[in-house]
């Protein structure tokens, strides 16, 4: 598993620690296979912000979708960074 597949799912145990993150999907949605709120996806946007340093800006939420959505927009944020 990927360093940002690794982020990804501490910073969802931090906001859903009910959850069974083994489990989920790539490609399933986040905030129903999770039952995040707003205000949830909001601590998960804020906590990857905290733990990578890479700013998200809210017209890119809707690229974190899935697990690995978040995965790519991270990969390729980070490749954006290194340039």
């Amino acid at each position: 598993m990927s360093t940002s597949a690794d982020t990804v799912l501490a910073t969802l145990a931090q906001v859903a620690p009910e959850a069974d993150l083994a489990t989920l999907e790539p490609d399933a949605d986040l905030r129903l296979e999770l039952d995040l709120d707003s205000m949830d996806f909001l601590n998960f946007v804020v906590g990857i912000d905290e733990r990578t340093g890479i700013e998200i800006p809210e017209r890119d939420y809707p690229q974190l979708g899935t697990l690995q959505a978040c995965v790519d927009y991270l990969t390729r944020r980070m490749a954006e960074a290194t340039r």
